[in-house]
């Protein structure tokens, strides 16, 4: 359920990285606590962001969430597809829901994120 490729937050989001480049996302967990997703606020390409910073913005039914930069780095590419189908991120959160992309500028910052295995240990502790 939490592919072993990506890095995790305890926010919630997911990164892939390949380089100096990473794709970003919310977790399985994630949209499935947000329930219906209906619009999501996407952030700029060009935007330098910092880890932690919060960068784009998940509306659903159920509640507004925000969505934190895992790493610091530059926008290069966000999934223009969510404007018209938000749904993708419920429907496909490790594939067709990435939300964006991002040129990694401190490398060592992935360091600080999690794996699958204390991912998975950290939602099953999550208060429900």
């Amino acid at each position: 359920m939490y592919p072993e490729d990506r890095y995790y937050t305890k926010s919630h989001e997911w990164i892939k990285v390949e380089g100096n480049h990473a794709m970003v996302g919310v977790t399985y967990y994630a949209q499935e606590q947000l329930v219906e997703v209906v619009f999501v606020e996407l952030p700029e390409p060009g935007m330098e962001v910092k880890a932690g910073d919060g960068i784009a913005v998940l509306e659903s039914v159920k509640a507004v969430s925000d969505i934190y930069a895992p790493v610091s780095g530059t926008i290069l590419e966000v999934n223009k597809k969510l404007e018209d189908q938000p749904e993708l991120i419920n429907k496909d959160p490790y594939g067709e829901g990435w939300i964006f992309s991002l040129e990694i500028i401190q490398k060592e910052e992935i360091d600080k994120l999690i794996r699958a295995t204390e991912y998975q240990s950290l939602i099953e502790n999550e208060p429900k």
